[in-house]
């Protein structure tokens, strides 16, 4: 099974960047003109109070692209659906997966992987489980200072 750690963030800190768009072919004269900030709290994240960050550990949703040692961020706030990328407390851990509704009038739903590696879980009525929050977004490194 995947794990993923929980961490609190600190989402009330204004961290302003210039904001400037990546062409892949030519760049546009206009973006000698433009001016636009990208605050990441005002950008990402919805509702400060219920986000945290997670780190992902493992490969059971390589296929989502979400990789071993990525950041997610979390947000408690919002409604899961069918599809959604959750991270569940289920079996006393955190892990990471879609959720899949579609046997709920069968009494389980299942939490499945997006590596064919990995098991699908299904969990039943009754069972100790709590979808905990939604991943909204994905942070990734690709260098380190």
């Amino acid at each position: 099974m995947s794990n993923i750690k929980i961490r609190r963030g600190v989402f009330d800190t204004q961290l302003e960047l210039e904001h400037a768009s990546v062409v892949a072919g030519f760049p546009s004269p206009a973006d000698d003109y433009r001016h636009e900030t990208l605050d990441f709290n005002r950008d990402y994240i919805r509702h400060p109070e219920a986000s945290f960050y997670g780190d992902v550990e493992g490969d059971s949703m390589r296929d989502a692209g979400i990789l071993d040692g990525d950041r997610v961020i979390i947000d408690r706030a919002v409604q899961a659906h069918h599809g959604s990328i959750v991270v569940a407390f289920w079996n006393g851990e955190f892990t990471m997966k879609y959720l899949d509704l579609t046997h709920q009038r069968d009494g389980y739903i299942e939490l499945r992987p997006a590596n064919p590696d990995f098991p699908i879980f299904k969990v039943e009525e009754g069972s100790h489980f709590e979808v905990w929050g939604v991943v909204v977004h994905l942070i990734r490194t690709f260098e380190t200072f």
